[in-house]
């Protein structure tokens, strides 16, 4: 058993979870940690092939699991979700949004549809899932919501605008939250996580040049989804409203809130340093 799953099952004594993008990288790892922590589990992913062998291995392992695939652009489809898991679990103590992709490449090069796009998977498949589970946490014991950014939020480099306003947004809808539905008993916690190892890239558009950097920053990252997870869930057992890891990211974020202009002029040295290791 780990000790953030523990911490955060004394919490959220119900021990239900609603996962999205539950079919690789964070999501999954975030399910595997609370299956063996004995939590159950609504997973849902738009790769609904590989979402199968994800339930049917949990399955054989005797976890408390369904899986539904679905897009999370969908509104109607994610109400009707939700739904369906408070009927099928009495309710929803644990809902983590993970479900997102990249766009990469010169701003001028990128097209409406690309930012559609991105902003329908990235902000409004969060705030579609959020809607339906904000209502019945509202009504019950509460609960927590982690909402999934990135430190591209803060870090915000050049070719990655769509990416980066995409996971501003998300920080801001979350601070939102925060501020409107502490009063039901609802915390909600972002997490801006920097390079691990995920398979983002399988899914995002843009230049190849910058894919291929972003994608050897993740490879090279050391830092495994499985270490997110558990760092994050640990920071929510706490009760945080951030999560930003590695820590080192951390001084970044302090950096841009305290001397904006500055960090500005310093971010192509941080990028470049980063491209190094």
């Amino acid at each position: 058993m780990t000790s953030a799953a523990t911490n955060l099952s004394q919490r959220l004594a119900g021990r239900r979870a609603f996962i999205t993008g539950a079919a690789s990288g964070l999501g999954l790892a975030c399910a595997e940690i609370l299956a063996r922590e004995g939590w159950q589990l609504v997973l849902t992913d738009v790769d609904a092939s590989r979402l199968d062998l994800v339930a049917s291995s949990f399955l054989r392992d005797g976890a408390r699991v369904a899986a539904v695939a679905c897009d999370v652009r969908d509104a109607a489809a994610m109400t009707q979700l939700v739904d369906s898991a408070v009927a099928t679990l009495g309710g929803i103590d644990l809902a983590i949004n993970c479900a997102g992709v990249a766009l990469a490449g010169a701003f001028h090069h990128s097209t409406a549809e690309e930012w559609q796009w991105i902003f329908d998977i990235n902000v409004h498949g969060i705030a579609n899932s959020c809607r339906p589970v904000i209502r019945h946490m509202g009504r019950g014991k509460g609960g927590l919501i982690i909402n999934i950014a990135s430190v591209a939020a803060v870090t915000t480099s050049a070719n990655m605008s769509a990416y980066n306003a995409s996971k501003a947004a998300v920080v801001a809808f979350s601070e939102s939250l925060m501020q409107e539905y502490a009063d039901y008993g609802v915390q909600v916690m972002v997490a801006m996580p920097g390079f691990f190892k995920t398979r983002l890239i399988e899914s995002a558009r843009g230049d190849d040049k910058t894919l291929k950097a972003a994608g050897r920053l993740i490879e090279n990252s050391g830092v495994s989804a499985e270490d997110v997870a558990e760092q994050m869930l640990a920071a929510a057992s706490r009760g945080d409203s951030h999560f930003i890891y590695p820590r080192a990211y951390r001084t970044y974020w302090r950096l841009k809130r305290l001397m904006p202009q500055y960090f500005q002029k310093l971010l192509p040295r941080l990028v470049q340093s980063h491209k190094k290791r």
